[in-house]
């Protein structure tokens, strides 16, 4: 088995898409909670969120517990949020659009969960 070393000016850690040359179209804009941030064209909801460092968007119905993405496959219904007035709609399967009006949830559907 061959194992390369990299150098040290090669030692910054690389990002999945610098790892596989994806040249991916330009960012278009989103906002959760009325902050702007930004998504890649094919990211989901949950994707955009994650890229932008926020790791949880809705609290538990009892409890108050944060929650994001737990299965990352809709199963599971943690990463709920409101898109465009629509309660309930899962970030991990939503594809995230230029424009889109995401809030957070406390429990189901109700706004006003955390980041």
């Amino acid at each position: 088995m061959l194992i390369r070393r990299r150098s040290k000016a090669a030692s910054a850690p690389r990002t999945p898409e610098q790892l596989v040359g994806a040249r991916p179209e330009p960012a278009f804009a989103l906002h959760i909670d009325g902050r702007e941030i930004e998504a890649l064209p094919g990211h989901t909801i949950a994707a955009a969120l994650w890229r932008a460092g926020i790791m949880s968007w809705r609290t538990t119905r009892t409890g108050g517990e944060p929650r994001g993405v737990f299965c990352g496959i809709g199963i599971c219904f943690d990463c709920l949020v409101t898109v465009n007035g629509q309660p309930n709609q899962r970030a991990c399967l939503v594809p995230a659009s230029a424009g889109d009006v995401v809030t957070t949830q406390a429990g189901t559907g109700r706004e006003g969960g955390g980041e």
